[in-house]
């Protein structure tokens, strides 16, 4: 049933309870009432009631025998406390006067009695129905309590219509602090919202992701757990078994054996346990009859450092209780306050004489008969929540101070309604005992919870302050070393489904928990991010990521760099190779009307060596980080000379072949081949098609630079885009078919005349030629690294040396060394020779 319509049946409860108790002539214990200029209203559970299942409504009366609660005694003589202390200051509320009327709220009848004779008409048992309730003038300007949140939203929901302001001491449900349904409800105990956020950061603290959570039937407990629910899963931490202890519940029932059956078999350490008082007793009295053992259990506030709990027999042996408590504070002078009453009380008559009938919720026969040696013990619980009760009167007296004006030195004795006192008290803002009092938008306090874990000494129990919650934000504080854990060697105990897993590995989850997961390493190329321990992530493309990492690692940026030692034995065997050009080429120049010059093509030869000059150039290209203009030209240069070169070597060879071997054979062909410059058209028309295939390469399949990220995982290659262009491998083909044209014509020339017999030397480069270029195709197709410019660059050099060598260099050696094979005479006679060869073959 929702809050809202439970309040409805209370009301309609609450009228049958009003006509019940109405009906009699009631007196009241001068321990309940107390005259004055604004009389307040207080409830407190000063006796207990078992709260059974009901099959019909009935009203409740309080002094029963055995009945008795110390708590709610002494939550009672600390609201007296405060209202004395106030009327004996001359500052707070000067010239007036606060009186009380306190009422016994056992039960939800009996607090719904309380709450109506607050609201009826002073001397009366009725309400009045007015059509402003702003302006209705109840019995007490406000009311101090309930302690239960039950309780409170009964008395808040009927309070509110009159915005009459409630100040509650111990209830602390968050759904309390909603102000479209209670809007004069405040308290001075913390919000349930706060605690629920320290229980999970407790939790958190020491890595306990695996619990078990039990709450109390009613809305305490209630709300309590689903409010868990709702944030422990959003921190990483899952609920393997829930339950709620019915209020019908009794230790050794089959539903309490049920519960404690299933808590065994969760496999959790750790159970929460958001549990009123009363419920929470008969759950340890179950787990002791259990014997669950060996388990962490943590305390929400309502019984974390209650006596009512610790003395549950062999509650010592269930393991380590740690919890959560309302920060400890003193009332100074509160236990002598009822030391002094209880002397002055021995051996006093109440008003009750024979005949007479006095309320059952404002008597309190129990309270008459203490000695100094039987008053209720004043412990840690019961002076935290009297402190509250205390800080409650307080914040209602200086909200009248500022309502009357009090500041002055006299306090206006004008007449006050509630609302008026309500907005005055949300607006307080004061220190009590060096404690900041003041409310927030919800009308909850300022507060923070101690940390708290139970300590035995044998059969003596106590607890030990362990550490704070701060904030908001909230954080916790806890010194570990104060704590005295059950398991071996004072280790803090492990309650997990699933173990961490190593780093780098990300957890794939088995089942409905996502607590309960199997570890599996991250692919290469992945990391593990800790804000998400479930997907490994993909690194950038600047970076990379061995298998198992947690992070990502910058690539290396590689390219053939100037200043490397293969960079460097390259460049100067380039170099070498043009200054051999270049020397080949003023050599030639000098003897250009030598025979050996002339036979090896005169002018042409100045063509070739440009050519290979110009193809050495482009090898610079490869060297250095790729640019655009070094993409366009190092391919371009050395395709097109080397072209230019081959179509040289194949028309030279050609032309030497058709001489000795054709050109009597077919004469007509000769002439016409010779009046029509073949050799020079040839050269031009060859050099031509691959400048065109160039041309059309460079702007079709344009090479630029790129980075290239799959080769290598740790790397990123630097290079240009034309290696695997259409237009690189038909300027590649082209060469290639003229390196087969040359190879051919060549090789049919192996018998001319000596001083025109190429075909060693020549047939020699080419078949280098043709090596070093399936070696670089072969490295290419199982290495794309950093160094596969270098291969390029050797394979193009080998090519363009071969040639170079193979074509120059014997006749270099020839006109440097042997001058004397350089002349007419010995051209002639190896022609003369030939002849006479051929004749007689």
């Amino acid at each position: 049933m929702s809050l809202p319509a439970a309040h409805l049946v209370s009301l309609q409860l609450s009228l049958s309870c009003c006509w019940a108790l109405s009906c009699h002539n009631t007196e009241l214990s001068p321990d309940f009432s107390l005259a004055g200029d604004y009389l307040l209203a207080g409830l407190f559970p000063v006796h207990s009631h078992c709260p059974g299942v009901r099959r019909r409504p009935t009203v409740t009366v309080c002094d029963r025998p055995n009945s008795f609660n110390g708590h709610g005694y002494h939550l009672l003589q600390a609201m007296r406390f405060g209202v004395e202390e106030i009327n004996n200051s001359t500052t707070l509320l000067p010239n007036v006067t606060l009186g009380y009327q306190l009422y016994d709220v056992c039960s939800e009848s009996a607090n719904v009695y309380a709450t109506l004779n607050v609201l009826s008409v002073p001397g009366t048992h009725h309400i009045e129905v007015q059509a402003d309730p702003a302006h209705y003038s109840p019995a007490a300007l406000a009311v101090i309590g309930p302690d239960t949140t039950s309780h409170a939203a009964t008395t808040a929901a009927l309070l509110s219509p009159f915005l009459v302001p409630l100040v509650s001491y111990e209830a602390s449900s968050g759904m309390l602090g909603v102000k479209r349904y209670y809007p004069s409800f405040l308290r001075t105990i913390p919000s349930d919202e706060h605690q629920v956020e320290v229980l999970v950061l407790l939790l958190q603290r020491f890595g306990w992701v695996w619990i078990s959570l039990v709450g109390s039937d009613g809305d305490y407990g209630q709300l309590g757990v689903r409010a868990l629910e709702e944030l422990a899963p959003q921190q990483g931490i899952c609920i393997a078994f829930k339950d709620i202890i019915p209020f019908s519940a009794y230790p050794g029932s089959e539903r309490m054996q049920a519960m404690m059956l299933h808590l065994a078999r969760a496999r959790t350490t750790v159970v929460v346990v958001f549990s009123s008082r009363q419920l929470a007793r008969v759950f340890f009295e179950s787990v002791v009859l259990a014997n669950l053992t060996a388990k962490v259990w943590i305390a929400s506030e309502d019984w974390a450092i209650s006596r009512h709990i610790s003395s549950v027999p062999g509650i010592w042996g269930i393991g380590t209780v740690l919890g959560v408590a309302i920060r400890q504070r003193l009332v100074p002078g509160l236990k002598e306050f009822e030391e002094a009453y209880v002397r002055a009380a021995k051996g006093a008559h109440g008003p009750c004489s024979k005949g007479s009938w006095c309320s059952g919720n404002q008597l309190c026969r129990e309270c008459r008969d203490f000695t100094a040696q039987q008053m209720p013990t004043l412990g840690a619980f019961s002076m935290s929540s009297a402190y509250n009760v205390y800080r409650a009167v307080y914040a209602v007296a200086h909200g009248l101070h500022q309502l009357l004006d009090c500041a002055s030195g006299a306090c206006s004795r004008g007449k006050v309604y509630p609302w008026q006192l309500l907005e005055q008290i949300r607006k307080v803002n004061f220190l009590l005992h060096e404690d900041n009092v003041i409310f927030n938008d919800n009308g909850d306090p300022l507060s923070s919870y101690d940390i708290i874990a139970w300590d035995w000494s044998g059969s003596k129990w106590t607890f030990r302050v362990i550490g704070s919650s701060t904030g908001p934000p909230v954080q916790l504080d806890i010194n570990k070393t104060k704590i005295r854990w059950h398991g071996k060697d004072n280790q803090v105990p492990k309650s997990v489904c699933s173990s961490d897993c190593l780093e780098g590995h990300q957890r794939v989850i088995v089942g409905f928990y996502h607590c309960c997961f199997e570890c599996v390493p991250c692919e290469a190329g992945t990391f593990l991010n800790k804000s998400d321990l479930h997907s490994c992530q993909p690194c950038g493309k600047e970076e990379w990521a061995p298998e198992g990492s947690e992070t990502c690692f910058p690539r290396t940026v590689v390219f053939l760099t100037w200043h490397e030692p293969v960079s460097w034995v390259l460049l100067a065997a380039n170099t070498l190779l043009l200054v051999l050009v270049t020397g080949t080429a003023g050599l030639f120049a000098w003897h250009l009307e030598t025979p050996v010059v002339r036979s090896a093509g005169g002018r042409l030869c100045f063509f070739m060596l440009g050519s290979l000059a110009g193809g050495s150039c482009g090898l610079y290209g490869f060297f250095g980080e790729p640019t655009l203009p070094t993409c366009l030209l190092r391919q371009g240069l050395f395709a097109l000379g080397f072209a230019i070169f081959l179509s040289c070597l194949t028309i030279r060879s050609f032309q030497l072949v058709f001489i000795f071997k054709f050109s009597a054979k077919v004469p007509t062909f000769y002439h016409a081949w010779v009046q029509n410059r073949g050799p020079s058209l040839f050269v031009v028309t060859s050099s031509v098609a691959q400048l065109l295939i160039c041309l059309t390469w460079l702007a079709v399949w344009t090479p630029r630079p790129t980075r290239e990220y799959q080769r290598f995982p740790q790397l990123v290659v630097l290079d240009c885009t034309e290696a695997n262009s259409v237009g690189f491998m038909l300027a590649f083909a082209y060469n290639g078919l003229l390196s087969v044209s040359a190879f051919a014509c060549s090789y049919l020339g192996k018998d001319l005349p000596e001083n025109y017999n190429e075909a060693k030397c020549v047939t020699f480069s080419l078949l280098l030629n043709f090596v070093a270029w399936i070696g670089f195709f072969t490295t290419a197709s199982v290495y794309q690294g950093k160094y596969l410019p270098a291969v390029h660059v050797l394979a193009a050099l080998s090519s363009l040396s071969s040639g170079f060598g193979g074509y120059f260099l014997p006749k270099c050696y020839v006109i440097l060394r042997r001058p004397d094979l350089n002349s007419a005479e010995h051209f002639q006679a190896s022609i003369q020779d030939y002849t006479r060869r051929r004749g007689s073959t």
